[in-house]
């Protein structure tokens, strides 16, 4: 994704880290007269109340087994699901914290994340009656929130678990906000309810339910509840949240689902977020755990699946090794964290090259394998489909080549078949989207085809053929409008990065279309709105390029609504512009996800 983007990962498979310690509070030095100050932080911890505090993938309470009191949690791992729950709690930095709960069942653990230093779990390989999992740990010098989880392993049955609590010096956080009011239902359709309610004072954010499931948060008034089944009935309501918890939960609102299939685009939210993971390397932005990112994003596509060769064709993804990233998730752990994405609405997709990850389909046996080989990913994580960030020159144009409807490159060609194929084989729901520079798309305005312009680089609009044969198919396009130099809008004036004008000029030339080369008889038809997301770099270390959260709401102001404009004139208004891309979440988690706000912000 440019020079900023990544290193090269090594190839050494991570090993899974488990740590228990047991005489951490001896070690540190606390008194017991600070322990005896110590609160439980846990909400909800012998869930008396249901679910409540509480986000869990096939999990329900029970009266009977129960540890003590009146409940207790139920949870049912399948084969492709360990029945996670999670809490998070406002912690204080670097402080001492005793984690304990109860649970009975084969393969249970309780654990927590987030900690600032090293994360921590307790397990048991079989508890035929109460037994209590006990760890420790201590939070980092900036550490405010911890995330608690307890789960079981795939397909070895139920587990209980009870009397969850964390000890340990409580924060000073105030009291939670008011419930919201006002909640109400928007836009419905087969597979998705948008919702709005009035803010609340002293909220930092908000928690939606649905059918008394916690299924998203929100840090706006308004969110798009996704991955609905058709012609169903739902209840929502919505809690504020704060450093001090959560509020009671508002007045409940139904809605139900429109007739139809889904699936899809169609299955994204009117307006996206689309980001990319670090999932097999790691650079200066730190390791980001796929089930740690938070609910705004709604793509998330796992960087990168690469060749083992540039022509073979043949494509693996190697998770990132515990030796550059030491607090990488288990597979397992990995593969449960898609389906939580996936269950709550979200897209989760492998990419496929990268800066380092040049293919080219010169043959249709690598052709063959490609299809092969990018299967086999989807297949094992179970993914919903395909990003295709080609660099380099892995995508360049024949001297003859200059009819962009009818390519004749041997690797252009291959690699439409190539997706085509994918696309067949999953159906409708299989999701695609593309990720090119700004010299392999919009600079075709200007050159495109070595033998007509007299040797220009033969990659200059050479996605463009790629895109128009799959234009049908394509869900996203989300073009890099960064690590650029000045391109051509269709005013006939070079813009350059580094402010609103750039993005909106090049966003502009996708959705009017453009003559190719400059021939008025070759046009390259426009996208559809919902289409096209603008890509931007998170922060200033993720690519060159980056704008502030002002130009990047002039940005979306001009091109959604036509105000805010500056120089350069827009040809249409389009408010179902589907949203953003970054480079990348690590990044933008590295710089206090301000990119994410902007996005909440504007777009709720």
């Amino acid at each position: 994704m440019g020079p900023f983007g990544r290193t090269r990962p090594s190839l050494a498979r991570h090993g899974l880290l488990a740590v228990l310690v047991t005489a951490a509070l001896a070690a540190s030095g606390i008194s017991s007269a600070a322990r005896a100050a110590d609160a439980d932080l846990v909400r909800n911890g012998g869930f008396e109340a249901g679910l409540d505090g509480w986000t869990c993938t096939s999990a329900t309470t029970v009266k009977s087994p129960v540890r003590s009191g009146a409940s207790a949690l139920r949870a049912t791992p399948s084969g492709s699901d360990n029945a996670r729950c999670t809490q998070t709690v406002t912690v204080r930095p670097d402080s001492q914290y005793t984690l304990s709960g109860h649970v009975r069942g084969s393969y249970v653990y309780l654990g927590a994340t987030g900690t600032g230093t090293t994360d921590v779990s307790a397990w048991t390989q079989s508890a035929l009656d109460w037994q209590q999992l006990t760890t420790t740990f201590r939070t980092g010098p900036t550490t405010t929130r911890v995330t608690l989880h307890t789960h079981g392993w795939y397909g070895t049955g139920a587990y209980l678990a009870d009397d969850v609590s964390l000890t340990g010096p409580g924060a000073d956080t105030g009291v939670p906000p008011a419930p919201p009011t006002g909640l109400r239902t928007g836009s419905v359709t087969s597979t998705s309810v948008a919702l709005s309610w009035s803010p609340v004072a002293g909220a930092t954010g908000y928690a939606v339910y649905r059918d008394g499931t916690r299924v998203r948060t929100a840090t706006g008034t308004s969110v798009t509840v996704t991955g609905l089944t058709p012609d169903t009935a739902y209840a929502f309501q919505v809690a504020a949240v704060n450093d001090a918890g959560e509020s009671a939960k508002s007045a409940t609102v139904t809605a139900t689902t429109a007739s139809g299939t889904g699936g899809g685009s169609a299955d994204l939210p009117p307006h996206a977020l689309v980001g990319y993971l670090h999932a097999s390397f790691a650079n200066g932005s730190g390791y980001t755990r796929l089930a740690d990112v938070p609910d705004s994003w709604d793509v998330i596509d796992l960087a990168f699946g690469e060749p083992t060769s540039v022509e073979s064709g043949d494509i693996r993804f190697d998770r990132c090794p515990a030796a550059q990233c030491p607090n990488v998730e288990s597979d397992a752990d990995f593969k449960a964290a898609v389906k939580a994405k996936q269950a709550a609405g979200k897209k989760v997709l492998i990419s496929i090259g990268g800066q380092n990850g040049q293919v080219r389909l010169t043959t249709t046996a690598a052709r063959d394998t490609f299809v092969s080989s990018v299967s086999k990913i989807i297949d094992e994580y179970g993914l919903d489909g395909l990003d295709i960030d080609f660099e380099g020159h892995s995508l360049s144009l024949n001297a003859d080549d200059t009819d962009f409807k009818n390519p004749k490159t041997p690797v252009i060609v291959h690699l439409v078949q190539a997706l085509k194929t994918l696309k067949a084989k999953y159906g409708d729901d299989f999701v695609l989207t593309m990720a090119p520079e700004t010299f392999f798309v919009q600079l075709g305005y200007q050159y495109y085809g070595t033998g007509k312009w007299g040797g220009q680089d033969p990659r200059a609009g050479a996605y463009l053929p790629v895109i128009h044969a799959l234009r049908d198919d394509l869900t996203l396009l989300h073009v890099q409008d960064y690590n650029s130099g000045p391109v051509m809008g269709l005013d006939n004036q070079y813009h350059s990065m580094g402010g609103a004008d750039f993005h909106i000029a090049m966003t502009d030339m996708l959705l009017t279309g453009f003559p190719v080369a400059g021939d008025a008889n070759n046009v390259f038809p426009p996208l559809r709105p919902d289409q096209v997301a603008i890509g931007m770099p998170a922060t200033a270390n993720a690519g060159n390029g980056h704008v502030p959260p002002a130009e990047v709401t002039k940005t979306l102001d001009c091109l959604t609504k036509k105000t805010n404009c500056g120089a350069y004139a827009t040809h249409g208004t389009w408010p179902a512009l589907r949203g953003l891309m970054t480079w990348s979440i690590n990044w933008d988690r590295f710089g206090g996800w301000e990119f994410q706000r902007t996005f909440d912000g504007y777009f709720g």
